[in-house]
């Protein structure tokens, strides 16, 4: 189970002053699913209506609603399709989406599988967070012992030329869990609880 305050701590960042996104990466997709386009951009050359536009996307999967649109899985290392998922993202996750070849694997994973009549496109954020050491009481104590990294996913319809739409699902890995990097997990977000895209879970990320 998600844990809601370890969420906001991670949203109360997402601001323009307070960003520490180093990266953002992405690809377009058009209505027959073949990709469009791609970017790849250092998150602190962007001007700031476009960090303002971005922040907003990759701050909708942590700040929905935990444990409803926001969901935890278990996403660990084995020799499934998951494995095989999981171990992409470790690699996308280190290099801080710097390696398009793995940027492109992503994306051609996705596309292959998401299921959409419209286009859209994918958005990939990186992040380091120097996570603070805090007291029993929430004061702040010191400098951090830990660097969470991690990535945000959004995917999001369009809803002009490149405009992108609110998320209609994406995910946040590894975990934050206790104020700290859980590597063995995974937490989904899906905008319609009603009617998921469970080819995200089921034939993306190799969740059943």
């Amino acid at each position: 189970m998600l844990n809601r305050e370890d969420m906001l701590e991670l949203t109360r960042r997402m601001t323009p002053k307070r960003t520490s996104f180093t990266r953002i990466a992405g690809c377009y997709v058009d209505d027959e699913g073949y990709i469009d386009g791609t970017f790849n951009t250092n998150f602190l050359k962007l001007s700031l209506k476009d960090k303002e536009t971005n922040i907003a996307l990759a701050k909708t999967i942590p700040f929905s609603p935990t444990n409803e649109n926001l969901k935890e899985y278990s996403f660990e290392e084995n020799g499934s399709s998951q494995g095989n998922m999981r171990k992409l993202l470790m690699g996308m996750r280190s290099c801080g989406l710097k390696n398009d070849a793995l940027m492109d694997t992503f994306y051609e994973l996705v596309t292959e599988n998401y299921h959409s009549y419209k286009p859209y496109a994918v958005f990939v954020f990186h992040d380091r967070y120097d996570i603070p050491v805090k007291a029993a009481d929430k004061e702040r104590l010191g400098e951090s012992e830990e660097v969470y990294e991690y990535l945000i996913c959004a995917i999001c319809p369009l809803v002009g030329d490149y405009e992108p739409g609110d998320p209609e699902c994406g995910f946040l890995f590894p975990s934050f869990s206790d104020r700290s990097c859980d590597l063995s997990h995974i937490a989904v977000y899906n905008e319609d609880i009603h009617s998921p895209h469970r080819e995200l879970l089921e034939e993306i990320l190799g969740i059943k």
